[in-house]
This record gives C-alpha cells, sequence and structure tokens, in this order.
C-alpha cells in the first residue's frame, strides 16, 4: 500500500491516477482520499492526481497525542506529499479541513502551490461563533470516542448542510455515510480536537492571505451556511482569486454535484495554464458605489 512519511514519522497513505502537471486533493473531516473518486476518474484522463488520507485516518497512521495533530501539521503533510513524491509544485484543491489546509498551504509556501482551491472553508471562523464552535467540536470528539464511528457517523453526515446531498444522491450519500463509518473513532477525536476545535479563525488570518498570488479559486455551496461570509472574506482579501458559489448545495460539493464541481476546476485550471488568470485590479476595490 503506497505511503510517504513525514518528518514526524507519521505514515501516510496516498493513492494516485494519471499523468501531467500534479494536482493534490485535501479531504474534509468526515471524508478520505476515496471522497475524490469522482475527481480522480475525470481528472486523471490528463492530470497527476493524488490524494492523501490525513493522519489519523487509517490506513495512514493514527499517532497518539493530540499535540501530534494541528493545522500547522495539517499543513505540512501536504508538503511532505509533495517532497515524498518529488514534486515542485502542484495544483493544490482542498475541500472543508482540507480547505483550511490549502489556504494555509498557500500563504507559508507560496513557491509550491501552481494554484489553490478553496472549498467548503469557514466552519468555525466567525468570532461570534468561535466558542460554540470548540464547544461543538469537543462534543463531537467525546461522542466518537464513547458511542463509536458506526453510530456517531449517521448523526453527523445528517447535518444541516449534508442533508442537501441525501437528497439528491441517496446512494452516494449512503456510500459516504458508511466510508464515514469505518474511520477510527480514535483518530477522528483526536483531529477534531488538534486541528479542527484548535484552528485559527480565518477572520484572524487577512493579513496572511493578502500574501497569497497564486491563481485561487474559492468555491461553496450556497446552503453551506458557515462558509458562505467566510468565502466573501476571502475573495476580498486575496487578490488572485474567483469565487463560485454553487446553488442548491450544501457542504460536500464535490460529492454532491461532481459535474459541475469539475466544469468549475477545468475551467478554473486550464485559465491557470494558459497564464488567463487575473489578479484583481485594485480599481476594483474603491471604497464608492457608483464610482466617480
Amino acid at each position: 500500500m503506497p505511503h510517504i512519511t513525514t518528518d514526524d514519522g507519521v505514515k501516510l497513505h496516498y493513492q494516485e491516477v494519471g499523468t501531467g502537471i500534479p494536482i493534490v486533493f485535501v479531504h474534509e473531516f468526515a471524508g478520505d482520499s476515496r471522497s475524490w473518486e469522482a475527481q480522480f476518474r475525470h481528472f486523471g484522463r490528463r492530470y497527476r492526481c493524488i490524494a492523501h488520507n490525513a493522519r489519523g485516518f487509517p490506513p495512514s497512521d493514527v499517532p497518539e497525542g493530540v499535540e501530534r495533530y494541528s493545522q500547522a501539521r495539517a499543513r505540512d503533510d501536504i508538503r511532505a506529499m509533495l517532497d515524498g513524491l518529488a514534486i515542485d509544485n502542484a495544483h493544490i484543491v482542498g475541500l472543508s479541513m482540507g480547505g483550511f489546509a490549502a489556504l494555509h498551504f498557500g500563504f507559508t509556501y507560496p513557491d509550491r502551490a501552481r494554484s489553490l482551491v478553496i472549498g467548503g472553508c469557514g466552519y468555525g471562523a466567525a468570532p461570534d461563533q468561535r466558542q460554540k464552535f470548540i464547544e461543538e467540536a469537543e462534543a463531537a470528539a467525546a461522542r466518537f470516542e464513547e458511542i463509536g464511528m458506526a453510530k456517531a457517523a449517521e448523526a453527523y453526515a445528517l447535518g444541516p448542510t449534508r442533508v442537501q446531498f441525501q437528497n439528491k444522491d441517496p446512494r452516494g450519500w449512503r456510500e459516504f455515510a458508511g466510508q464515514l463509518a469505518g474511520h477510527s473513532a480514535r483518530g477522528s477525536a483526536l483531529t477534531m480536537r488538534g486541528v479542527q476545535s484548535r484552528r485559527p479563525s480565518l477572520y484572524d488570518l487577512t493579513e496572511e492571505m493578502k500574501k497569497i498570488t497564486a491563481p485561487t479559486l474559492i468555491i461553496t455551496g450556497d446552503e453551506d451556511w458557515a462558509c458562505l461570509e467566510p468565502a466573501i472574506l476571502m475573495k476580498r482579501m486575496i487578490s488572485s482569486a474567483g469565487l463560485v458559489v454553487m446553488p442548491n448545495c450544501g457542504h460536500t460539493i464535490n460529492l454532491e454535484d461532481p459535474d459541475a464541481y469539475n466544469r468549475h476546476l477545468d475551467d478554473f485550471f486550464s485559465a491557470v495554464e494558459l497564464g488567463k488568470w487575473p489578479l484583481r485590479d485594485p480599481r476594483a476595490m474603491a471604497a464608492t458605489i457608483l464610482g466617480r
């Protein structure tokens, strides 16, 4: 089973398909590398597609100790994948937890990001929701440990921004929920405590966002409520960012509406490779409504 080893000795399982310009897909908390199957089938025809299971998500290692899990570790595990596979730079595509990791990767390792796709990024970011998010993250971690993933997954997979997926594609949703049920309860709890609840708010990262110049696509569903305002924040702060809001979609956009999601990424990658993805004209940020 293919894996690379991080600088702190954690083995990360990955899968790979295709040749050409590399795309690294970084999964959400409720997913794993299998969540990108629809993207592997589509983009693997023309790109080198790579997806890894985050630490805590078997068959990747589940290291003990919450200090082994953090936003910085998630970010650096992307770098470890690139280093381990001898890739200089790649399109970095992340969803939710993976979207946060892609954002942090973009402003920390600008030379390694050919582009960034930041999807479903925003949970726990709103300043007035910060404490509530931390409390909910701890409650979720405790539930994973107390009742196990098989029972906890059913409720988690029916959150208010995932019922859209169930309604559109019951079979696809059932597969997603079944994969979630097979995750490590211990790894999920450690990830929830170490990565999710401790990551900095997006509203505290605006200066770092301003440093990003890599072509960036921010993409979210219009019923992914916690991610809508943060998406606009990132659009404002990142001068190379475009924003896509997918209609009638929840959180799991790459699974819920894979055809539309893939088209948006196709158009984005094509513009990037042709050198046609723009930096924003500063005049677009003038503090007037009608202009002068």
